[in-house]
């Protein structure tokens, strides 16, 4: 039988402490490194703060590049010898190999500074490397360096050469001019719950007439800068819909833009089971995150992309309509044959669809994922499951022809189910509902879309009377003016 836990000790292991960091690295992409190993410690930390970046020469005796340094405030239930071992899974797990030598470059390193008040890195004074940027964010801990070996870095880039700043040949203003398909394994946000992103990125930015072009180089390495101030954020998680919002902002500074525009797609999973046979399997989706910075401000939307199924009306109507012709003149009485279309499903064709939903409002860390995955998936005929066992497929293919939807009943759903699921948002809360259905009989596809404030869809439903126009995507992050906004 175990022994009886003392309350002091229980008190221990649920003790948070407070531990500062140095991360450094001088092989391969720095920065990427550092990101990288900041990304892994928050599954088990809470990241605080985090410095600057700072260069310096591969110092106490080392060889190899010049090192880059951050350091970073940590808060973990872990104790120190756990941490411990958290900190070198970090390092394997960025790219460091087992059994590097002590003074040979490394792709990451993660030094424990101090792990409760208690300094616990020997001559970190004298490391400026590790003391400088740690002075930064504590300066009651460290003094600060004055031997000048240690650099800060700047934000971006600087070169003498710069001929996207020169004058093109001709003259004329460009909407958008950037990167996109940028692609980044992305440790952020999703219900409250850390989840791994594969992300695929845009970036673009506005091109006056006097400039040759945007500094495409620049683009990844804003993309790290801001991941790594979301990250540091202490009063808000690390969601998709920030860190577009932080990059379209850095943008607009690094890059002398007047406008700036980022989307992000992030591929990611939920737990479902399936209907009848409970069958446990994650289905993937697919987040999505779009922000708009300019001299005002900036606006973002976040949302979701989810697949699902639908079931032409319009086709059941037709097979309907014969299989009731068909009963009467088998003999079936008018009143049995309706009986009996009422109560089997009619045959139909059937389309995959794929929906997607956006809602802008500032108060986006209320939206949950799985609810919107849920709105889109709820508005189709069914919703589909990658694993289905046979008593499964009949209960969706039931379902759906239960329940047949035009693409426009799909985004009519996506946009009243919106207003339902967010009654307590004001009218200002932005909403888009998209279809796509890839038909099954027809050589194209059907789409349609709906978007609006939700004061103005609510006043339509009130009156009945068609509002417009109503405030579209573009209009609501203001990458446009709009009457309705204006």
């Amino acid at each position: 039988m175990r022994a009886r836990e003392n309350p002091s000790e229980r008190e221990e292991e649920r003790r948070v402490h407070d531990i500062y960091v140095g991360i450094g690295s001088n092989l391969g992409d720095r920065q990427a490194n550092i990101l990288a190993a900041l990304q892994r410690l928050r599954r088990q930390t809470e990241i605080l703060s985090v410095s600057s970046f700072y260069e310096s020469d591969a110092a106490d005796g080392a060889e190899g590049p010049a090192y880059l340094n951050v350091a970073a405030a940590l808060r973990s239930e872990l104790d120190a010898d756990a941490f411990e071992r958290f900190a070198r899974a970090v390092e394997l797990a960025v790219g460091r190999a087992r059994g590097t030598p002590r003074l040979a470059p490394r792709p990451i390193d993660v030094d424990v500074l101090v792990f409760d008040g208690r300094i616990v890195q020997p001559q970190l004074e004298a490391r400026s490397y590790n003391a400088a940027p740690l002075f930064e964010i504590a300066p009651h801990l460290v003094s600060q360096p004055v031997d000048g070996s240690v650099r800060k870095r700047e934000r971006a880039l600087r070169f003498d050469a710069d001929r996207q700043a020169e004058e093109p040949e001709i003259r004329l203003s460009l909407n958008r001019a950037g990167v996109a398909g940028v692609r980044r394994i992305l440790h952020l946000e999703i219900d409250g719950r850390a989840h791994v992103y594969d992300a695929e990125i845009s970036m673009v930015a506005d091109l006056a007439p006097d400039k040759a072009g945007v500094h495409m180089s620049r683009f990844a390495e804003i993309l790290e800068e801001a991941a790594l101030d979301v990250l540091a954020a202490p009063d808000a998680p690390a969601r998709i819909e920030r860190l577009a919002e932080a990059i379209a902002r850095e943008i607009v500074g690094s890059q002398r833009a007047v406008r700036a525009d980022v989307r992000l797609r992030a591929q990611f999973g939920l737990e479902r089971w399936t209907p009848v046979s409970g069958k446990r399997g994650e289905e993937t989706y697919t987040l999505l995150g779009i922000a708009h910075a300019d001299e005002t401000g900036t606006r973002r939307v976040v949302g979701v992309e989810a697949e699902g199924m639908t079931a032409c009306p319009c086709a059941q109507a037709m097979v309907r309509e014969h299989s009731m012709r068909e009963l009467c003149e088998a003999g079936f009485s008018e009143s049995d044959a309706k009986r009996a279309l009422d109560v089997l499903p009619v045959a139909t064709h059937n389309q995959r669809g794929r929906g997607s939903i956006l809602l802008g409002t500032q108060a986006s860390e209320a939206i949950r994922a799985e609810d919107l995955v849920e709105i889109v998936e709820n508005s189709m005929s069914s919703e589909t499951y990658d694993l289905l066992k046979r008593p499964d497929e009949f209960f969706v293919v039931n379902k759906a022809h239960n329940n047949p939807r035009f693409v426009e009943d799909v985004v009519r759903g996506i946009l009243a189910r919106a207003l339902d699921v967010y009654a307590d948002l004001g009218d200002e809360t932005f909403v888009f509902g998209s279809q796509v259905n890839e038909e099954s009989i027809h050589k194209h596809d059907a789409f349609a879309e709906g978007y609006g404030l939700f004061g103005e869809l609510r006043e339509e439903l009130r009156s009945g009377a068609y509002v417009t126009p109503k405030t579209d995507l573009a209009a609501w992050l203001r990458t446009r003016p709009s009457p309705v906004l204006s």
